[in-house]
């Protein structure tokens, strides 16, 4: 019966299938074994290498010239990735080389900035004595501040332009050279200076403005717009440079 089992595949005995089947090992082709260890991408279908993985140059690497832009850069490194997408190696040498000049340029930039300002105060050390007793009154303020105060002095304007019709400008002129005063107060601690660099703001934009408004051609200007409409818009733009600036 044994050897009948062993020549016969289809015929098996209580006695004998357990055994059997614990002797008999299937052994895997070898073609199987070698589909097994081939690497995913390439069971998946060919996936193209970054030719330029080993190139030093981060500009040859990613295919541009040394005076391209910040546009052209991420430009090179977008179509780079899409092209060579599912590649390790290939995109970790493409971000490689577009971090380092994205890095090259934000420093080139920071040492242009830090030069600019080296070179503006030594502009101002060289500079005669007067002018660096003029620049003794002048201050930049914070943008915010800036912000809000061009913002209140454009609302006087704006006010001043839609009341044309009406009446002249002399109230919002009013509240104009009060708020100058007022901020000028805050920066000296002293009512007395900021009184008189406000009214010396006011009055030198209105003669400005008195100077330089009747040089602009009529038909720019519409019939309501009087002379001392448009000589105000112009002291307005004097007390916000005075408040904001002069300290």
């Amino acid at each position: 019966m044994a050897a009948l089992s062993l020549s016969s595949p289809y015929f098996t005995t209580p006695f004998l299938g357990q055994k059997l089947s614990n002797r008999v090992t299937v052994k895997q082709p070898a073609a199987a074994r070698a589909v097994a260890r081939i690497p995913r991408c390439a069971a998946e279908g060919h996936v193209p290498t970054f030719p330029r993985t080993n190139v030093w140059d981060p500009y040859k690497r990613l295919g541009i010239s040394p005076s391209a832009s910040e546009e052209e850069i991420w430009g090179s490194r977008n179509f780079l990735l899409q092209q060579y997408a599912g590649h390790e190696r290939s995109e970790e040498s493409i971000e490689a080389a577009f971090e380092k000049l994205l890095m090259a340029s934000f420093q080139h930039r920071k040492k242009t900035k830090i030069n600019l300002k080296s070179r503006l105060k030594k502009k101002v050390e060289e500079s005669p004595p007067w002018v660096k007793n003029l620049l003794n009154f002048v201050e930049v303020p914070p943008t915010d501040v800036i912000f809000r105060r061009l913002f209140l002095f454009a609302f006087m304007g704006g006010w001043s332009v839609m009341n044309s019709a009406e009446g002249g400008p002399a109230f919002q002129v009013a509240v104009s050279l009060a708020a100058c005063i007022y901020f000028l107060n805050e920066k000296t601690k002293s009512l007395g200076r900021a009184f008189v660099i406000g009214l010396a703001a006011l009055a030198t934009g209105w003669v400005c403005g008195s100077i330089v408004v009747p040089m602009v051609p009529t038909f720019l200007l519409r019939p309501t717009w009087t002379l001392e409409l448009l000589t105000s818009l112009v002291a307005y733009v004097f007390l916000f440079l005075a408040c904001s600036f002069l300290k």
